[in-house]
């Protein structure tokens, strides 16, 4: 005699992606009512509650994630805008080696200045300025211009909107400068001197990050006319 078997029923499996319905999400929390305050991380993806008839907790509740999510995406864009000027200023100190090695087998410093770096740091002018000029192809400027643009005590400084003395800081390249950088040129006369570097793309004179590279190459340029 053959026995009969109860027929089986074979039941589909259930896809890896499928999410509980939410019954079940909510059976769960009232099951492990301390599973938010475990995760906190999650308040900050999770939508708060509105009030609806006077439920101030909600609205505190509420709050709190929207200034928690708010100082995220402020942490977040400082962390990125740090990376981009880390970048930046790298890329520019690699620049300002090569222009310092130019200036070391230079055999005419304000030929080098002016034709040689402006390509060699990415930039559209580089010239130099001085208040009393003691060799031919050094701009003049009036008593007391380096003083009043630096300010006391900066040996460099980038300028986002360079407008003041413009025209004469970068002669006819002044329409193509978008950005500026003023670096102290620290010559042996002691007559008050700039490097001037006027560029038409911002990311080629980073404003953070830069200053020390930038003195060091004026440094640079101190040395080889002192030659």
């Amino acid at each position: 005699m053959t026995a009969i078997l109860p027929e089986t029923r074979i039941l589909p499996a259930p896809a890896e992606s499928a999410l509980p319905v939410p019954e079940a999400v909510v059976a769960f929390l009232r099951a492990y009512p301390e599973f938010l305050a475990e995760r906190p991380e999650l308040f900050r993806v999770l939508e708060p509650p509105k009030r609806v008839h006077g439920e101030r907790m909600a609205d505190h509740m509420a709050a709190m994630l929207a200034a928690e999510r708010r100082r995220v995406r402020s942490l977040e864009a400082e962390v990125d805008a740090a990376v981009t000027a880390g970048r930046a200023g790298h890329g520019l100190t690699i620049r300002v080696r090569l222009a310092v090695l130019a200036l070391m087998r230079s055999t005419d410093v304000i030929d080098t200045v002016t034709q040689e770096l402006p390509a060699l740091l990415g930039i559209e002018t580089c010239a130099l300025v001085s208040e009393q000029p003691d060799r031919r192809g050094v701009h003049r400027l009036a008593r007391g211009t380096v003083a009043r643009l630096l300010g006391p005590g900066r040996d460099a400084l980038v300028r986002p909107t360079p407008a003041d003395e413009a025209e004469l800081l970068h002669q006819e390249a002044a329409p193509l400068v978008c950005r500026d950088a003023l670096v102290r040129v620290p010559v042996w006369t002691g007559h008050p001197t700039l490097l001037t570097l006027g560029a038409r793309d911002a990311a080629a004179l980073p404003a953070r990050q830069a200053i020390a590279t930038l003195a060091f190459l004026g440094r640079a340029v101190a040395a080889a006319l002192a030659r």
